[in-house]
């Protein structure tokens, strides 16, 4: 448990450095993951979906999205198959600079994952799952 606390801060402190070099909230720097995630899953998010994964009010949410979307991040857009539904969408500007400042980060976990036989790599996706599905619940436990 002391291994996997450290590598969350020291992730949370690279992230850091990204957000505090765009001018971001922590929460802008989620709002961009899961509307980033969503896309690298074939989905575009609403702002109703976008807040209720990140527990927020919709004046919140429009709040989080009208920052995003003014610093150049997202943008708004209509969906494509349902033309009175709104979708907020990483902008190309956007995943261009985090591509360029997580690419060390990538590079060297690359590199760590690679030391790890198949096996190994199998074991460890299924610790990170557990650990994942483990961490959802126990937020669900406290009503977040």
């Amino acid at each position: 448990m002391v291994l996997i606390r450290r590598l969350n801060v020291e992730s949370d402190r690279f992230v850091e450095g990204f957000a505090v070099a765009h001018g971001l909230h922590r929460t802008d720097m989620n709002a961009l993951v899961e509307i980033q995630d969503a896309h690298l899953a074939g989905h575009a998010l609403s702002p109703g979906e976008l807040g209720g994964k990140l527990n927020l009010s919709a004046p919140a949410t429009t709040a989080l999205i009208d920052r995003l979307e003014q610093a150049g991040h997202v943008v708004r857009r209509r969906s494509a198959t349902d033309g009175r539904k709104v979708e907020v969408v990483i902008t190309e500007r956007a995943a261009e600079l985090a591509r360029g400042f997580f690419a060390p980060l990538g590079r060297h976990l690359t590199a760590a994952v690679e030391e790890f036989g198949p096996g190994e790599r199998k074991t460890v996706v299924r610790f990170l799952t557990r650990g994942i599905e483990a961490t959802v619940a126990a937020r669900e436990d406290h009503g977040a």
